[in-house]
């Protein structure tokens, strides 16, 4: 008997006749038989309405039944709703959507009936990818085109190798990593349609190459990063970002890059922190990238931390100027309170703050004890201090126990006096201690939520 194989295709297919949505033969049990004698060759699909997987199948398979149609061909596209039909889909043997049965000749070609542990882990694995089709097949035809020679699981792509055979023992997990690993190219352009599968994504360790797209070396480059690529499927998801592009700006400056500073090569993880690394060459080759990576994964790389240099005048002004080279010293002095807004120069937020906390700062610019400060947190990155949301204002009080307080109070001087006079107490919170930063993104009371991981 034949083997089957376990197709990840983009099926598509349709036909007509007896009652049509776009090219597609709407069937039932009352006019199943008059469409095989209409048709003969005629694929169906057995579909439920709430099925994620048949929504994803349905635009492709209503292309397809058109251009089937319009060239005029004998093979047509037909759908039965299975929820509605249930005597037509108990007859055909359907317990899963979708189910894809082709009809030839006026008659079913039978594919080989497949149960146990095999179908329930395939199944599984089907419940739990949305965004691509399953099917199955036992055609000769369909075989011999694709020189499948076993009982296999194939992924079709249209990229890269074209398609990619699992080896191993079948179970859910593997089947999964295995689709995770394969179902995006090699290296993929950073752009407002792959964002979502970037950042959806399970692979959370990213790296990044920064080039303008018409440079003179760029396919040169491109070739290098996608050889090193190779090694890493399912571990480091391989990122192009054409770095002339006006709107992928704000990505280079998140990652302290310029244009002038491009080609560039840089790792993070999307993780709560978003740790970022940086290699010690700017050269672009398969060999450099490959051990950059491999040390990543051995943990022996030390995160990358931006700064900005000092400013000479960055205490002349009653808000004080710190940034990644001076906060430590500055923050932590055992003898002062600090107050810091972190900001961002583009966040409206930030720029509707800036008065009051310049009037703030005037108001104890002659005290011995307390400081108030801002970074611009796009520039400057802290170990110690995690900033996912602008603007963030934290509280490093005197003494040397290094503590962290959030405030959360009402952005406004009589807050902010009240804060600071308590020591931290009114309208603050020790760091970890409540969700500030989610409150932030949802947007309490007017702060911003243009988070640096949504930005990205």
């Amino acid at each position: 008997m034949r083997p089957f194989a376990i197709l990840f295709v983009l099926v598509a297919a349709g036909w007509a006749d007896v009652s049509e949505e776009e090219d597609v033969l709407v069937l039932k049990k009352s006019n199943f038989d008059e469409a095989l004698q209409a048709h003969p060759d005629i694929l169906v699909e057995f579909y439920a309405p709430w099925c994620g997987h048949c929504k994803a199948l349905a635009p492709e398979f209503a292309k397809a039944a058109g251009m089937l149609k319009a060239e005029g061909s004998s093979i047509r596209l037909g759908k039965v709703d299975a929820t509605e039909e249930i005597e037509l889909a108990q007859e055909y043997g359907v317990r899963g959507y979708p189910t894809i049965k082709f009809f030839k000749g006026g008659e079913k070609e039978s594919p080989k009936e497949y149960s146990g542990e095999f179908d329930c882990i395939y199944q599984r694995a089907a419940d739990a990818v949305d965004e691509i089709p399953f099917a199955m097949t036992s055609s000769d035809a369909v075989f011999s085109k694709f020189e499948v020679s076993e009982d296999s699981v194939v992924l079709f792509k249209k990229f890269d190798e074209g398609k990619n055979t699992f080896d191993g023992e079948l179970t859910k997990e593997k089947l999964l990593a295995f689709i995770t690993a394969n179902q995006l190219p090699l290296v993929i352009e950073f752009t407002e349609q792959t964002a979502p599968k970037i950042f959806g994504g399970e692979i959370k360790s990213h790296i990044l190459m920064f080039l303008p797209k018409g440079a003179a070396d760029f396919k040169d480059k491109m070739t290098e990063f996608k050889k090193a690529a190779e090694g890493f499927k399912g571990r480091i998801l391989y990122i192009f970002i054409d770095s002339d592009l006006d709107d992928n700006q704000r990505i280079l400056e998140f990652f302290g890059l310029k244009k002038d500073e491009c080609p560039a090569i840089r790792l993070i993880t999307l993780e709560e922190d978003m740790t970022k690394y940086r290699p010690d060459s700017n050269a672009i080759t398969a060999e450099g990238i490959t051990a950059f990576c491999n040390q990543f994964l051995d943990g022996k790389l030390k995160p990358h931390l931006m700064s900005q240099d000092i400013p000479e005048d960055w205490d002349k002004n009653p808000v004080k100027v710190l940034v990644g080279k001076n906060f430590e010293e500055v923050a932590f002095d055992p003898k002062k309170n600090v107050f810091v807004e972190f900001y961002a120069p583009w966040c409206g937020h930030c720029k509707q703050l800036t008065p009051i906390w310049e009037q703030l700062a005037e108001k104890y610019k002659d005290s011995d004890d307390t400081i108030v400060a801002k970074m611009d947190s796009t520039a400057n990155e802290i170990d110690s201090v995690k900033v996912h949301s602008f603007p963030t204002l934290k509280f490093f009080p005197a003494g040397d126990e290094r503590k962290v307080i959030d405030y959360n109070g009402e952005r406004t001087i009589e807050g902010f006096t009240r804060f600071l006079e308590s020591s931290g107490k009114e309208g603050g919170a020790l760091e970890g201690e409540d969700d500030d930063d989610i409150e932030d993104l949802e947007d309490p009371e007017g702060s911003d939520v243009e988070d640096r991981h949504t930005e990205l």
